[in-house]
């Protein structure tokens, strides 16, 4: 059993016939992930740290993992810190960072590393990465049946997006709970119509945000980060896979893919969230600026429902919407 921090390339693991944990998953889908958060500050993180830094901290110690790859470029700043804390404590950190500036040379070199650490080679990833290309393209047919057909939930399909980060560690369970749930959803008469919104930034630390939506006649067609773990472009290399991964490189590359598809599925509006103390709120600015249509930025800290103020400024902006609306 293999932890992560945040996607990487799944194809290394598998090859080596690892199980792959993303922690995330594990933190927010946690019967008590509130729980998971005080376990970390019992042991001295600060109360203004990020909550999903110290929801995975609880998850490795709890779940007991042996050995976690840490993401320590192109995710969250305070991922190099956690990497140190558990290496104090005897877990094995494996680094694994992001090039800046996309670079193929520097990618190949940083997948051959992690490919060389896990006992694997190149060749064996690519073999892994046709198997994984069959799994994503029924998750993209998810997603197709969200935004183009109606007959999938906002919430449905960020479900099965953010579980191709890991497959659930299990890539023929997972592949099987696809298929089941595709063909239900084929049978499905397509959900009436409403607002059609836009997704963007990390997955909610909200429980309950797309069923709020739902409730409000408004249903997300466009889950953006989502999406981008289920590695959504055609490619021919593993490496030019993780170079189209938009997530962890700039907020340009990612508002292009954002703004493509806001055109595409026909977005009525946008909800940014972003993360208490992390640094990707600063590029709230950008977004709002790049964007040219209405935009509700929701802050997040901890796991649980929406609370009263934040489901208040749902409504408000779902109103707004509405009445803009022909």
């Amino acid at each position: 059993m293999v932890g992560f921090t945040t996607t990487i390339p799944l194809e290394v693991l598998i090859a080596a016939e690892r199980r792959p944990v993303d922690l995330n998953n594990i933190f927010i889908t946690d019967p008590d992930p509130q729980g998971l958060i005080e376990d970390a500050e019992v042991a001295g993180f600060p109360r203004n740290i990020c909550g999903w830094i110290k929801g995975l901290y609880g998850v490795v110690r709890r779940c007991g993992i042996k050995e976690v790859v840490a993401v320590t470029e192109g995710d969250c700043s305070n991922t190099k810190a956690l990497m140190e804390v558990l290496t104090l404590q005897g877990v094995t950190t494996v680094p694994f960072a992001y090039p800046f500036d996309r670079s193929a040379e520097t990618l190949t070199h940083e997948i051959d590393k992690l490919a060389r650490h896990f006992g694997v080679t190149l060749q064996q990833c690519e073999a892994a990465r046709e198997r994984l290309e069959r799994v994503r393209g029924k998750v993209h047919e998810i997603d197709r049946l969200n935004w183009q057909e109606g007959r999938v939930s906002g919430g449905e399909s960020h479900y099965f997006q953010v579980c191709t980060s890991d497959m659930n560690g299990d890539v023929d369970a997972f592949e099987a709970e696809v298929d089941t749930f595709l063909a239900e959803a084929g049978r499905r008469e397509p959900l009436r119509q409403g607002l059609r919104l836009a997704y963007i930034g990390v997955p909610p630390i909200f429980t309950d945000l797309y069923e709020t939506l739902e409730g409000m006649g408004a249903r997300v067609v466009f889950n953006e980060t989502q999406r981008q773990f289920s590695m959504p472009y055609p490619v021919d290399s593993l490496v030019e896979q993780y170079r189209r991964y938009t997530y962890p490189y700039d907020i340009f590359t990612r508002l292009a893919d954002i703004e493509e598809e806001i055109a595409r599925r026909r977005v009525d509006g946008v909800i940014h969230y972003v993360q208490a103390f992390c640094f990707r709120q600063i590029e709230d600015l950008i977004v709002r600026k790049r964007l040219k249509m209405p935009i509700l930025t929701l802050e997040g800290d901890r796991p649980g429902p929406l609370d009263a103020r934040t489901r208040i400024r749902l409504e408000g902006f779902i109103e707004m919407l509405k009445a803009r609306k022909p």
